[in-house]
């Protein structure tokens, strides 16, 4: 029989914990709510059959429920407070809470993260410059689009982290005129996630699994497993908050969208099994697709917003997770030219991570286990309803792990390396060489940017981004968090892969590490260069002159030098390299980003050129982009498979 408030209070003593009123809360489904505990900094405790969970940050009250048994309770026992948490717990926040100042260094970019706006009719954008023609075809990005929500009870809600932001999807058509006149840019733009989006209006909390957003904790863990991973039936596409990475002419789902010559589908993916289907068009959600359609096997929750194409033949790679005691991972093909799914390993011996991209080489798909791991074999997921809090922090005994499958013969893993460990977002590239110590094994050189520890996932909160805001000065400067939160870029080595007697955990090799003014995230290369050496990486980098990115980035592997194109108070997106395709030279070519001039609160869409890294040209918009994540290039001569990144 659950005791009430008196006899709570007469305990207060002999637990520490100071029991009062419960307030009124604005959640619908809060079940079992019996007292309000004041006490800061506590881990988990349990008091027979009650459960208190802290509530961070410490003016904020932790909550006591009663709990029905569940099989991981226990764990909750030896429960301490994971290294990140969310600056608030709360969903319904004031969103002018905390006090602005002028913006850092007087570099505004408050805007690329707060405007929301779209503009679902093609608008044409006015061009300055020159955009070669080669350049013309349909350039796709999506990213957040805005993360505030005024509610029906009067209230702001605030996503907190830059990752929950509300997704929206971009498309900008390049038009070469047939009459050899100057290239014309047209523009539309359409929120993934408008019924999502009015769920939080009226309700003021979150519908489903987020990154790092938290919802009521008192939820039972049976209601968040059904609610969070498998509901049924599942929502309208425009209920789900889809928009990490884009992938054109996805093989295995079903096609035929819109009237654009070669396009046949277009999906948003996130780190998740499950892709929205966009019209390639118009943007509109018009379908949901799981990956267990594509096999059945593919039953786990979490997977690579990063799928990987094979250059040539179109063919998608990917991992699928599922949690448990013994986690396990299922690396896929899809095939372009049948739509058929195969299973080309199943991996049991890693610990459950966070990983947000992998490795294709010519013949192998290359998983990288880096140390992101999630607590309880992932299941802790389902007590947090968010990604971020259920890792653990990064532990300097656990290796980096390193998954060398066969893509070609039904091989499963041929290989298996390990290193100290590290964090990291994107792989930019791998490929096989003859190995120097014997020409007749082959190794496989990765090229990826990393992290020493998992900072990055709490400066990525929008506190610490925009321009205005105090939390976002510990990240600028020097002496202070700025430097763990950067990636250095760095090679690998994974000898003798064509070994079959060397059976055993290997050593991964670090072979070079860029210097730190060549630091940059959102990589990317020249698309004919994948799964091939390359000389050139792109991305957007942190030069310390704003709170966020303030520059685009060009590394030569070759001299270890980097070319920067940077003007103050103009924030860059991720590159888009598109190759001339009459050029030789492997930085032939130009630089597509969309660029938030902070001063005006517009953006345009600016073309760089790839080899001095000298502006080309431009094409101005009457709004604000916001700061997003990855894009997608359809060239107007594209023909064949599409291409997932």
């Amino acid at each position: 029989m659950a005791r009430n408030l008196t006899q709570l209070k007469k305990e207060r003593l002999s637990t520490g914990m100071h029991v009062n009123k419960c307030p009124r809360l604005p959640y619908d489904d809060l079940i079992d709510m019996k007292a309000v505990v004041q006490q800061a900094r506590n881990p988990i405790r349990t008091l027979n059959g009650l459960l208190g969970m802290l509530y961070p940050p410490a003016r904020l009250s932790p909550i006591l429920v009663r709990c029905r048994p569940q099989p991981w309770w226990e764990l909750a026992a030896d429960y301490r407070r994971p290294q990140f948490r969310s600056p608030t717990r709360t969903l319904v926040t004031n969103a002018d809470a905390s006090t602005r100042l002028e913006p850092w260094n007087n570099w505004p970019n408050d805007v690329g993260f707060e405007t929301f706006h779209e503009e679902r009719v093609p608008v044409e954008l006015g061009v300055t410059g020159t955009i070669p023609s080669y350049v013309a075809g349909t350039l796709y990005r999506t990213g957040p689009g805005g993360h505030q929500v005024k509610t029906d009870r009067g209230t702001t809600y605030s996503a907190a982290h830059w990752f929950d932001g509300f997704s929206q999807t971009h498309r900008f058509q390049i038009i070469q005129p047939p009459d050899g006149s100057p290239t014309r840019v047209l523009y539309n733009s359409r929120h993934s996630a408008d019924p999502f989006i009015e769920s939080i209006r009226r309700t003021g909390t979150i519908p489903g699994f987020s990154f790092a957003q938290r919802r009521d904790p008192c939820t039972t863990v049976f209601r968040k497993l059904r609610s969070t991973f498998f509901p049924d039936p599942l929502p309208p596409p425009s209920q789900l908050n889809i928009g990490v990475t884009l992938t054109v002419n996805h093989p295995g789902f079903p096609g035929g969208d819109g009237q654009v010559p070669g396009i046949q589908n277009l999906y948003a993916k996130t780190d998740m099994n499950v892709l929205s289907r966009l019209h390639p068009e118009t943007l509109e959600p018009i379908g949901i697709a799981m990956q267990q359609s594509l096999h059945p096997d593919l039953t786990g929750v979490l997977s690579a917003s990063h799928a990987r194409s094979d250059p040539t033949t179109g063919d998608v790679f990917n991992y699928n997770l599922a949690f448990g005691k013994h986690p396990t991972y299922r690396v896929f093909r899809v095939s372009t030219s049948t739509g058929e799914t195969d299973i080309l390993a199943t991996i049991t011996d890693a610990p459950a991570a966070y990983i947000h991209s992998a490795f294709l080489t010519e013949n192998y798909y290359i998983l990288c286990v880096w140390g992101a791991h999630f607590a309880w074999g992932g299941m802790k997921i389902l007590w947090e309803n968010n990604m971020l809090d259920a890792l653990k922090p990064l532990d300097p005994a656990k290796q980096t792990l390193w998954y060398v499958v066969d893509r070609k013969h039904g091989r499963g893993v041929v290989a298996k390396y390990a290193c100290d460990p590290f964090f990291a977002f994107h792989a930019v590239n791998a490929w096989e060489e003859p190995s120097p110590n014997d020409p007749s094994q082959t190794d496989i050189i990765t090229c990826v940017p990393v992290y020493q520890n998992l900072d990055v996932l709490k400066r990525t909160f929008f506190e610490n981004l925009k321009s205005t805001s105090p939390s976002a000065r510990a990240y600028v400067g020097e002496g202070n968090k700025r430097a763990d939160s950067r990636p250095i870029l760095q090679h690998w080595r994974l000898p003798s892969v064509t070994n079959d007697a060397a059976k055993v955990l290997r050593t991964a090799i670090l072979e070079e590490a860029a210097a730190p003014e060549a630091s940059m995230e959102l990589p990317v290369i020249n698309p004919g260069h994948i799964a091939k050496p390359m000389r050139f990486v792109y991305g957007v980098g942190e030069q310390g002159k704003s709170t966020f990115v303030d520059s685009l980035v060009k590394y030569d592997v070759a001299t270890r030098t980097a070319r920067v194109w940077s003007v103050h108070g103009q924030s860059p997106g991720e590159p888009i390299f598109v190759a001339n395709p009459d050029g030789s030279a492997e930085d032939d070519g130009v630089l597509m980003s969309v660029v938030l001039d902070g001063f005006r609160e517009k953006s345009y869409l600016l073309v760089l050129d790839a080899k001095s890294m000298e502006e080309l040209g431009r094409a101005s918009l009457d709004c604000a982009v916001t700061i997003g994540f990855h894009g997608s290039f359809y060239p107007e001569t594209g023909s064949g498979p599409g291409f997932s990144v």
